[in-house]
């Protein structure tokens, strides 16, 4: 269905360490007004002639890409224009008109981005509709209420191909109706949220304050001792300098991250010598040591005997741990 086609259409309404998931904060003040769980609401490609809409305000956000062609966007009386390769944003509740002046092929998606328990009663306002006083249980946060947060209407994606995919791998896996491709194209939602959020919001500089913020890293390196990890590697996935990141890590944990990924591999190699029969050249492998002299040297380093006495005496003790 062309949006013109859908905007036109009468109103519709339809209803190891544990890791704990945390609020993003800034100067240890909650940010969002509610998790972040993106709802699309209608994902499609538009594709048209010279077009103009009506008057309104909207419930949810419009997030719209210029594939072909140009038009002009009017928000609470300022005119942007946007050509190829770029994006606009409508926040709820801003008034505004669309005006394409060309032919234009513009993907777009109407979505929440913040939980609302009744989001499925919520709507894409139509043509005229600017009143929402009665509509407020359903009206979203908007992302520049928020401290730090400063999207503009008109924006260049810091990564064109990078948004421009996920946008259209986001609108293709919500066009499927499946429950696989529900959560896919969720998934690509909060990729956008994020990136919008790392090019104009004062998160991507914020150095975090809370000691929970690497609890991920526990359980990253759980599930990854067979791989090689980096503190480099680590570090960049926490969007840290190397310094950084073991500064924070070593105040929360007490180690440095090698020391701390060298305890959890001998833990998992105790776990292996007590509860398998595995030769240790194998455990030496499947938890990340170089080889069998190099897992036996960190583990007498660590436990004070070498992997064969302990599993000796595990055999010589059936009940000692």
């Amino acid at each position: 269905m062309s949006y013109s086609a859908w905007y036109n259409q009468p109103e519709r309404m339809s209803e190891s360490p544990q890791f704990h998931p945390l609020p993003v904060s800034v100067s240890g003040s909650t940010m969002f007004p509610s998790p972040v769980v993106p709802y699309i609401r209608v994902a499609d490609h538009a594709v048209r002639t010279p077009w103009r809409t009506g008057v309104r305000r909207l419930l949810d956000y419009l997030l719209i890409y210029v594939q072909e062609g140009h038009f002009t966007i009017t928000v609470e009386g300022a005119e942007y224009v946007v050509p190829p390769g770029q994006c606009c944003l409508i926040q709820p509740n801003e008034l505004h008109t669309l005006c394409g002046h060309s032919n234009t092929i513009t993907p777009f998606a109407h979505l929440d981005l913040f939980y609302n328990p009744r989001r499925e009663a919520s709507f894409a306002t139509r043509a005229l509709q600017t009143d929402l006083s009665d509509l407020q249980e359903l009206l979203q946060p908007r992302l520049n209420d928020l401290p730090g947060v400063a999207v503009p209407v008109v924006f260049q994606p810091a990564d064109v191909p990078a948004f421009r995919e996920t946008l259209l791998r986001m609108i293709g896996t919500w066009q499927q109706q499946t429950i696989l491709g529900q959560l896919q194209s969720q998934h690509h939602a909060m990729g956008l949220v994020l990136s919008l959020l790392q090019q104009f919001s004062a998160l991507a500089h914020v150095m975090p304050d809370q000691p929970q913020s690497l609890n991920w890293v526990a359980a990253y390196c759980s599930f990854h001792l067979s791989d090689a990890i980096s503190v480099a590697d680590l570090a960049e996935r926490s969007r840290f300098s190397k310094s950084q990141f073991t500064a924070v890590f070593r105040k929360q944990f007490g180690l440095s991250p090698h020391q701390y990924l060298l305890t959890l591999r001998v833990q998992r190699a105790q776990e292996l010598l007590r509860d398998s029969d595995h030769s240790i050249a194998h455990i030496a492998g499947h938890c990340g040591f170089a080889d069998v002299q190099h897992l036996s040297k960190t583990f007498k380093r660590i436990s004070g005997m070498t992997p064969g006495a302990y599993r000796d005496a595990l055999r010589r003790h059936p009940g000692r741990r």
